[in-house]
């Protein structure tokens, strides 16, 4: 079952599970806050490894405006500690290897969107991951699977959405920033 992309206004789907290393998650809990939720393809994709290298280095400016970041990867907890877990990243990452919450959140596949990379240019990001030591591992989960990023806001509605058009897309670190300054949430 095919769920509809989310729009701005919307409340953020339901989200409760246990996080990468096995401590309960509830979404709704961070309320009060905003929260930046994002979703990966697989926990060795090399252009995840770089933008998660890229939330680390940000995190400490994002937090001192409040905001909780969220990871989500369709891969196991395993597979998260094995690879993004390597970097020790300050926020806390999600397991969803049924793809449940890519569903709710609807977070989509796209052959185009795969194609898209290698046609348009991922030749810079892709020297960049190389030059991180991000190299490829196990595939797991779609491998065409198209990144999403949400800004929830305080009341849990969604105050920005976007879905990437390629498999390294995501919503701009400034768009973020800018986001958060409006302060619309």
């Amino acid at each position: 079952m095919r769920h509809a992309r989310l729009s701005r206004g919307d409340m953020a789907p339901k989200l409760q599970t246990s996080d990468w290393k096995g401590r309960p998650f509830d979404l709704a809990s961070l309320r009060g806050g905003p929260v930046f939720l994002s979703f990966y393809r697989y926990a060795s994709c090399p252009l995840c490894n770089l933008r998660i290298h890229q939330l680390i280095a940000t995190h400490h400016t994002f937090a001192a405006k409040g905001l909780t970041m969220v990871a989500v990867f369709q891969s196991p907890a395993e597979s998260i500690a094995r690879y993004i877990g390597r970097q020790v990243p300050p926020f806390v990452m999600i397991p969803d290897p049924e793809m449940r919450f890519y569903r709710r959140f609807g977070v989509e596949t796209s052959w185009l969107g795969f194609m898209r990379a290698w046609t348009i240019g991922i030749g810079r990001p892709l020297r960049a991951v190389l030059g991180k030591g991000f190299m490829p591992g196990m595939i797991e989960g779609n491998l065409n699977r198209i990144p999403a990023d949400f800004l929830i806001g305080t009341d849990g509605t969604l105050v920005d959405v976007f879905y990437g058009k390629d498999i390294g897309d995501h919503m701009p670190l400034q768009r973020l920033h800018d986001g958060l300054r409006v302060r619309t949430y």
